[in-house]
Order: C-alpha cells, then sequence, then structure tokens
C-alpha cells in the first residue's frame, strides 16, 4: 500500500482571526468552521440550525411543471401508477417513498424493481410490459431512466406516459418523455445538483402537495427513506440534503416505519444514535444485499409495510444474505489482488481494469471500491457470464470515470452513472480493446501526483484541546457526509500506552491507547494492522484522525479513529 500524504486543507488565516474574533471560540474550532464557509452568524445559523425555509421550490427543476400536471391528471381519472426503481439502495428507498406517499393520496400504485442478473440497470421491457398487464395509465422512474430512449420509446407505442425522475449525468439528447425531471439536465437551473434520486422523488412529492393542494407533511412522513437513499448515494451533506437528513433522522427515531425499525434492530443499531456513517456502512448494505443476491423488491416490501412482523422477517433474511455477500466478497476481493499482483504494471498503468467468469456481478462494485482504495487509482472489475460482462467503475477525485467511459464507447453495449462511480457492459471479445483505450485515456488525464492518496487534514489538535466544548462543537456539526465529513485532525509526538492488540477476524483492526501529557485517549484503526510494527517500537508517533465516540454497555467514551499513523521522525505532512 502507498504511504498516504497528509496535507493542511487551505485557507485564509486572517480569515480564521476573524471567526475566532466573531464567535469568541478556540483557533481550532475556528479554522474547521472557516473551512466550510461559515464565516458570519448567518452562514452560522443556517448551517447548525437546519430550517425547511431553505428547502428550494420544486417548480425550479426543469419538467417539474409538465411531470406534475401529467401525474395529477392520472390521479383524478383515478387510474394506476407504476413506480420503477433501480435495484440499489437509492433506487429502491425512491421507489418506496413514491409507493408510499401516493397510498396516502388513495392511489392504485404499484411498483417494478428490474432483477440486477437477468435485466441488468436501468428501465427493462419486462418492467414496462408489467405495467401494460397492470394497466398503468403512467410509469414514474426512479434513479434511472436518463438514457432509457428505446424503452421510453416501447412504453409510448403501449399507451404508457413515462415521467423520468433520475439524477445521474445525462446526455444532451433526452428521451421523449412525458417530462424528465433531472437537476443535473444541460439546460435544468435548478439551484442544488447534489440531489440523488431519493431527492429527486422527494422534490416530486414536495411539488404535487403544493399544486394538488395536499398536506406536506404526507411527504415529510417518509423523510427517514429519502435520508437513507442520501447516505447511501454518497451524494454532499449540504444545501437542502443537510436538512432532509436533519429531518429525516429525526423521523427514524419516532420508529414510523417498521422496515427501517427492523432493520436498526437486526443491524446492531437499536437504541443507538443515528449517524450518516452509521446509515451507511451498517443499514445500506443489507438493503443492498436484496438486489445483489436475489430479489430487490424485497427491499421495498420491507420498506413499504406496516406488519412489523413481517419486517422483522425480511430484516433477518436480508441480514443473512449480507453474511454471504461478504464471504463472496473477500473471495473475490483476494483473487482481485491476485490478479493485481500478476497482470498489472503499475508503474505504466495509471489504471487497474480486471475481469472474470467467476466473479459474482452483484458484489463487483464493492470490489472495485477496495482496489482502488488500495491501489489508489481507478478500477473497473468487470464479471463475465459467457460472452457478456458487466462491470462496476471506481474514480479518483478529479477524473470523470463516466466522461472517460465515453471514449471508449467504440467497445462497449453500455455505460453510465456519476464521475466518481459508474457501471459498464460489453461484449468479452471486446474487452482488451476497451482495456487499452481505456489506459491511454487514464495515462492522459491522470498525472502521477494524483495517484498519491492523500489526507486533507483540518487541524493539527493537541490531545489536552479536546475537552467538552470541542466535543460539543463537533456534535453540533452532524448530520456529517460528503460535503461536511467529519473534520480530519493531527497530533505530533505521541505516546502509545500499553500493548496494542489486533481484533477482528481477520486480525486487521488496531485498538490503543495514545498519551500526551496526561490524559489517555482510546484509538481505533480500521484495516490498519501492517502499522502495528510502528507501534512496538517503543518511539513516539504522529496519528491522522477523526474524533467518535464508542459505546459500549450503555455507556459512551471518545475515540480516535485513525486515519494514518506515521513515526515522528518521518512524518510527510504538508502545509
Amino acid at each position: 500500500m502507498i504511504e498516504p500524504v497528509w496535507r493542511f486543507k487551505s485557507i485564509d488565516e486572517d480569515c480564521v482571526k476573524k471567526v475566532a474574533e466573531t464567535f469568541s471560540i478556540p483557533h481550532t474550532i475556528a479554522r474547521v468552521m472557516s473551512l466550510r464557509g461559515i464565516q458570519n452568524r448567518e452562514n452560522s445559523k443556517k448551517f447548525f440550525y437546519p430550517h425547511l425555509e431553505g428547502i428550494h421550490d420544486p417548480f425550479l427543476m426543469k419538467d417539474m411543471e409538465d411531470a406534475v400536471s401529467r401525474i395529477l391528471q392520472t390521479i383524478s381519472e383515478k387510474k394506476s401508477i407504476l413506480i420503477f426503481g433501480d435495484y440499489d439502495v437509492d433506487g429502491t428507498t425512491s421507489a418506496a417513498f413514491l409507493t408510499l406517499f401516493f397510498q396516502s393520496l388513495e392511489v392504485d400504485v404499484h411498483y417494478y424493481i428490474p432483477s440486477r442478473e437477468k435485466e441488468g440497470y436501468g428501465v427493462s421491457k419486462q418492467g414496462i410490459e408489467y405495467g401494460k398487464l397492470i394497466g398503468a395509465d403512467i410509469l414514474i422512474t426512479c434513479d434511472c431512466g436518463i438514457n432509457a430512449f428505446e424503452q421510453v420509446d416501447f412504453a409510448n407505442s403501449l399507451g404508457i406516459d413515462v415521467i423520468i425522475s433520475d439524477h445521474h449525468k445525462p446526455e444532451a439528447k433526452l428521451p421523449d418523455a412525458a417530462a424528465v425531471i433531472n437537476p443535473n439536465r444541460l439546460d435544468c437551473n435548478y439551484p442544488f445538483k447534489g440531489l440523488c434520486g431519493a431527492g429527486v422523488a422527494f422534490k416530486l412529492a414536495l411539488a404535487l402537495c403544493q399544486k394538488g393542494g395536499y398536506d406536506q407533511a404526507l411527504a415529510w412522513k417518509h423523510s427517514d427513506l429519502i435520508t437513507l437513499g442520501i447516505a447511501a448515494d454518497l451524494v454532499p451533506i449540504k444545501d437542502e440534503n443537510r436538512i432532509i437528513v436533519h429531518y429525516g433522522i429525526k423521523q427514524m427515531q419516532k420508529q414510523t416505519n417498521s422496515g427501517i425499525t427492523a432493520l436498526l434492530k437486526t443491524g446492531g443499531l437499536w437504541k443507538k444514535e443515528i449517524t450518516v456513517g452509521r446509515l451507511v456502512f451498517w443499514m445500506a448494505p443489507k438493503i443492498n444485499a436484496a438486489g445483489r443476491l436475489g430479489d430487490a423488491s424485497r427491499a421495498v416490501k420491507l420498506l413499504t409495510t406496516n406488519n412489523p412482523v413481517r419486517a422483522m422477517d425480511i430484516a433477518r433474511e436480508l441480514e443473512d444474505e449480507n453474511n454471504l455477500r461478504k464471504e463472496i466478497t473477500h473471495k473475490i476481493t483476494e483473487e482481485a489482488l491476485y490478479q493485481v499482483k500478476t497482470n498489472c504494471n503499475l508503474d505504466k498503468e495509471k489504471a487497474i481494469i480486471l475481469g472474470s467468469e467467476d466473479w459474482h456481478p452483484g458484489v463487483v462494485g464493492i470490489v472495485a471500491s477496495r482496489i482502488k482504495e488500495t491501489f489508489a487509482r481507478p478500477a473497473i472489475i468487470i464479471s463475465f457470464e459467457e460472452d457478456e460482462g458487466k462491470g462496476s467503475c471506481r474514480s479518483i477525485y478529479g477524473f470523470d470515470m463516466v466522461d472517460a467511459l465515453r471514449e471508449c464507447a467504440s467497445s462497449l453495449t453500455g455505460f453510465g452513472g456519476h464521475p466518481i462511480a459508474a457501471g459498464l457492459s460489453l461484449q468479452k471479445e471486446k474487452f482488451d480493446a476497451f482495456k487499452a483505450t481505456f489506459l491511454k485515456v487514464a495515462e492522459n488525464q491522470i498525472s502521477t501526483e494524483e495517484l498519491t492518496p492523500t489526507i486533507m487534514v483540518d487541524s493539527e489538535l493537541n490531545l489536552e484541546d479536546l475537552d467538552h466544548r470541542m466535543l460539543k462543537f463537533l456534535n453540533s456539526m452532524e448530520p456529517y457526509g460528503p460535503g461536511n465529513m467529519r473534520p480530519i485532525f493531527t497530533t505530533k509526538n505521541i505516546r502509545v500506552e500499553g500493548i496494542p492488540q489486533l481484533l477482528g477476524r481477520d486480525q486487521n483492526t488496531l485498538k490503543f491507547s495514545v498519551k500526551q501529557k496526561k490524559t489517555p485517549f482510546e484509538s481505533i484503526g480500521f484495516n490498519m494492522a501492517e502499522h502495528y510494527e510502528k507501534l512496538i517500537l517503543n518511539s513516539p508517533i504522529d496519528i491522522a484522525y477523526v474524533i467518535g465516540e464508542n459505546e459500549w454497555n450503555g455507556k459512551r467514551t471518545v475515540q480516535l479513529e485513525l486515519k494514518d499513523i506515521k513515526l515522528s521522525n518521518k512524518n510527510g505532512t504538508e502545509n
């Protein structure tokens, strides 16, 4: 693994000084606030006290008026609506949300989630045919559809109008749908581009309430589902996403959704504080497990049922499948790591592209993420079944994966997604040509410096300054997530207390105490066993970390969650 470089985030120190004086706060807190643009009392109020007034008018989104008018027509004529959701968390939470919302309006609503293996990503012909079978008047997509040109034409031929609700990066040309609501449309001036699929569905519901005369509480009642979609899709927790998540977590705490409550109980989150991070790592994988190894529609069944017994049955089933998914993922990751070592020339190749017939298509995205993190470069992992390959792509900051795939379009049968995460399909015979072209694109667009992993540090911190005031401030910055990540601190020249432990099934988690002057602090480092030798040299160390809390038997203690460890005389921090 490449040693990361620590770099302090750039900020005008005069600005930091002014913030410290304005709020009468320590320099470290002022620096963290300044880096997030909280530099006056007006910004402070918006950030620390999220309010519904900060939600943008949904009709600022292109085609929202057309979408709402068409849906209200269907409602007035008492016709049926089919919700077509993608099979990941964003898609299934969107579909569950719209299903519950339309049920509250007493609309005849149905949902359809495609099979990851049999139908693949996006709107499918089978789903449209299902819509025809049940007599759907309109089909509303969730988290997909922006490139569904042929599928929309097919739906139109069957007399079904399509309303596309999506957030993925579109082409200039759009499908011939009744409406296409997507804040990332090239011709859409919506003020916030960071909505996920669930966020767009939520805005659609708010617009329907606004124009149809319904109580907006009918939409906000299910903001817990939207929050889960926002967390899982790793969109920025800022602007209106921050407001939705703020209220959505409060809604989760009310336990009004039997499915979410069941996931909290089976996933080890019951009676624990709900955070975006815990939703991402503890709850979202269970929902994703439904589509990775089986029928993804179970996730919507789980999130829409009013029966707590049925919810617990499905949640336990998904818990078991997620454990199986972990085993499969571990096996494939080990095989992928072996392929990198034996088949890749990382001195010359700035991206990693691997494929195999033995890899389960449901977990290649997770494997791609781990390969990217391990080798600090874009990774594409492809699962082949006979002549057809389906792959997941993960990129590094500054390298737009969708744009790169577009340059390889002649070798692909399909692709789409985000700059950081995307998917593709191709014929097996095109694999070598695709790999050669993509590696050329990576070589031309990625500098050597960009392949060096970097930890961006908010501030240096002396452990004696980690007091009640600092902890209260850090808690007030919740909800954390992309765009508002937990601040990363560094502390230098500290000592290891006692004997470090290696924990976990793979003995890959470090746990030890550190001490600077008087107070010791518990520290934990996940997947950091390679640093163990540094801790037993009896030499001072420097650590990069975020500040968290450990809950055990109802007691909370401060815990430093490590990002990196260096020997003090080998520190590589840069200003």
